[in-house]
């Protein structure tokens, strides 16, 4: 299978199955087009009709095209066979470990962001902060269910996490100290809407964990529209030069700003820029999910807009890479070289069986927005997995349990996309979010170009 695009005029074939992307000219993308259903001779027929007045499309020429068509294929570059359908099913039968958590260490928010899936950070329940023992446990399970596995993740995450910031502050000592028994290594992630950040914690967070995320739509009035307290005054104001702050005092270490975008800002590439323009360099934004009849919900009539931007986004990541000034853009951010393994490709983030979330009571769920959904109730983190059944369900999670991933080239880039939105969505974890699987096509594309753009550059 193989996908042809043009984007920025550049002529990008990809095979989906290799990963392998081309940079042709036009002729050799029109002939690649024809390859699997004409005969050679149909094809340089077509291509000296096609290209008469152009006295470099001779037959020798086209020909030798042909040629490193059959040679990239006999490569295995170009037409490749799909050789992981049958392995993806074996996932279900393989004894997962459990690599990553993440820690709802409060289900409150000082914050009433409009679009928050969490209720205003309560899940639709109860206020609740996770207490030192529960934590402690949590990490526990995820040493004993790790297997042989070094590396743990553990994402720190709300409501707002900085309500509970000294248990935060023992947990991580307390990993630290676990590391050196079993031989494991801890990267902390901390999520935040960095209303509550101060110099300590900037600190300690520049000392300990190896990403954070910092929360913010973008330009004022659309962050302000959407992420204000509850007496419905703006955070913006607040929160840009703490995180400014946070930032600089961070140097080279990893960071994002994690915004999203809804029916209120889909010119959102401006939001982007107003980012970049604060100084922060690692961005992303993401569609909101909201129900059909929410005001601020993306609608089907948003998409050529929505589509457009991303177009545009990745033009204008090319201009500041050219002057020096260089942001990246998460959903843009692919390694052609030395990429994510077969299996993350195929089943993706690992959600119910490598990578689960602990509420502060200790129950389990598939990832954090499962919580509060019963159905999804796993286990707790006591007693452990109990509710075997559902997570067989999220096993099964891989791109080939989508129907409508079949035909798409895009597939081992989003692997089946989110489970949690295919279940908010269609009510199953095999359906796909339509919208999003459109909005995904289109960002691929791009970071596939970008990735052209910067090799020629190089050149």
């Amino acid at each position: 299978m193989v996908h042809c695009f043009v984007k920025n005029g550049y002529y990008i074939v990809l095979d989906v199955n290799s990963g392998c992307v081309h940079q042709v000219d036009e002729v050799a993308f029109d002939m690649i087009q024809m390859y699997e259903t004409h005969t050679p001779e149909e094809i340089k027929q077509a291509m000296l009709q096609k290209y008469a007045d152009r006295p470099d499309v001779t037959e020798q020429e086209l020909e030798e095209t042909l040629q490193d068509i059959e040679a990239l294929k006999d490569a295995g570059q170009l037409f490749s066979e799909d050789v992981f359908r049958d392995v993806a099913w074996d996932f279900k039968k393989r004894q997962s470990v459990v690599k990553a958590l993440c820690l709802h260490v409060a289900h409150d928010c000082n914050l009433s962001c409009t679009y928050c899936f969490a209720g205003e950070g309560e899940y639709h329940g109860d206020r609740g902060l996770m207490s030192f023992e529960v934590g402690k446990r949590a990490l526990d399970f995820l040493i004993e269910n790790s297997g042989t596995r070094h590396n743990l993740e553990v994402d720190f995450f709300g409501g707002e996490p900085l309500m509970n910031w000294e248990v935060v502050k023992q947990l991580v000592a307390y990993g630290r100290e676990q590391e050196k028994l079993h031989d494991k290594k801890f990267r902390f992630t901390l999520t935040t809407n960095g209303v509550l950040l101060n110099d300590e914690v900037m600190d300690f967070c520049n000392r300990e964990m190896g990403n954070v995320v910092l929360s913010m739509d973008g330009r004022k009035e659309v962050n302000d529209r959407m992420r204000s307290s509850r007496n419905g005054k703006g955070s913006y104001d607040l929160i840009v030069p703490k995180f400014q702050e946070m930032v600089k005092r961070r140097g080279d270490q990893e960071y994002y700003m994690r915004g999203t975008y809804t029916h209120y800002n889909t010119d959102f590439v401006k939001d982007l820029l107003h980012m970049a323009d604060l100084g922060f360099k690692e961005l992303s934004i993401e569609p909101v999910v909201a129900p059909p009849e929410a005001d601020y919900a993306l609608t089907e009539e948003d998409l050529p807009v929505l589509l457009e931007q991303y177009d545009q986004l990745a033009i204008e990541m090319l201009k500041p890479h050219k002057e020096g000034r260089a942001f990246t853009f998460y959903h843009y951010l692919v390694d052609l070289a030395g990429g994510p393994c077969v299996v993350k490709r195929i089943a993706g983030c690992g959600v119910g069986t490598e990578y689960l979330a602990v509420t502060p009571n200790g129950d389990l769920y598939p990832c954090h927005q499962f919580a509060g959904e019963e159905k999804y109730r796993l286990g707790n983190v006591f007693e452990g997995i109990t509710n075997e059944d559902a997570r067989d369900e999220f096993k099964l999670c891989n791109i080939y349990a989508h129907p409508e991933c079949n035909d798409c080239f895009a597939r081992m880039y989003c692997s089946g996309g989110c489970a949690a939105n295919a279940v908010h969505s269609t009510g199953s974890v095999t359906g796909v979010y339509e919208l999003g699987c459109k909005l995904q096509r289109c960002r691929i594309e791009n970071a596939l170009m970008l990735q052209v753009a910067l090799a020629e550059e190089k050149e």
